[in-house]
């Protein structure tokens, strides 16, 4: 078991627009604009607390949580021991470990938070994840996820199909081992008071997800999406939290 440093100053989360404007997606506001959607989908359902430790499982090289927490210690756990070397996890206040999320290399009850962005979709035995992330969380620590939810497809619709790969290939090149999760089956999954949950890539902005995505040349991709950047922008501000989305990012807190 790997033992945590000396307690640290506590650390509250960045404000949303800081936050937003560290988006780490190439062309964060035509390509990667579904980035942003997802980075507010999570600030909005973070608590407005300091954390002291914190863990992110499967951060792999998006150093989302150290972009979170910015004056945070966070330990950044990830299979993929290349990541070791991606610039967000040489900061001096990231601990990058080699490990893997169904035994977690970690004592009981060591993290006041744990993060899981874009992971359990990616794990077989995502109940063995789940039970080794509530295993190191302290009573009383927060659980954050996110996850595609059950209106996740792709392409979302079928006049994209021409120009997309398949549902099928996405699924493989992403390495999703499952398409997603209801709320419903996350809380039997968790078995946990949900907090609170917000979903992202709603209905309209979904169109410039699949673009980016999309069998198009770069040059035709940021093309599109900049002549769809006034109808996202307006579907993204205009998304509320519970409405319509494909995917879903949900807190949960332990007992």
């Amino acid at each position: 078991m790997l033992t945590l440093s000396p307690k640290q100053n506590v650390a509250d989360k960045a404000p949303l627009g800081e936050f937003l404007a560290c988006n780490p997606f190439p062309e964060p506001l035509t390509q990667g604009f579904f980035y942003r959607e997802k980075m507010r989908a999570i600030h909005r359902i973070t608590p407005d607390k300091p954390f002291q430790d914190i863990l992110e499982v499967g951060g792999g090289q998006s150093g989302l949580t150290a972009l979170l927490f910015p004056q945070a210690q966070v330990t950044n756990l990830d299979l993929n021991s290349e990541y070791a070397q991606a610039p967000c996890n040489q900061q001096k206040r990231v601990r990058f470990v080699c490990g893997d999320a169904t035994d977690l290399p970690f004592e009981n009850q060591s993290f006041d938070a744990i993060m899981m962005f874009d992971l359990l979709e990616h794990v077989p035995d995502d109940k063995k994840a789940v039970s080794e992330a509530l295993r190191v969380l302290r009573p009383g620590g927060f659980l954050l996820i996110s996850t595609p939810n059950e209106n996740w497809r792709f392409p979302y619709y079928q006049f994209m199909k021409s120009i997309c790969p398949s549902d099928a290939e996405m699924m493989a090149e992403w390495g999703h081992v499952r398409r997603g999760y209801t709320l419903e089956e996350l809380k039997a999954l968790i078995n946990l008071p949900c907090q609170r949950y917000a979903t992202f890539i709603n209905p309209i902005t979904v169109i410039n997800h699949d673009i980016a995505f999309s069998r198009l040349s770069h040059r035709q991709r940021k093309v599109f999406s900049t002549l769809l950047s006034p109808l996202t922008w307006l579907s993204y501000y205009l998304h509320q939290p519970q409405a319509m989305g494909t995917e879903t990012a949900s807190l949960w807190q332990k007992g």
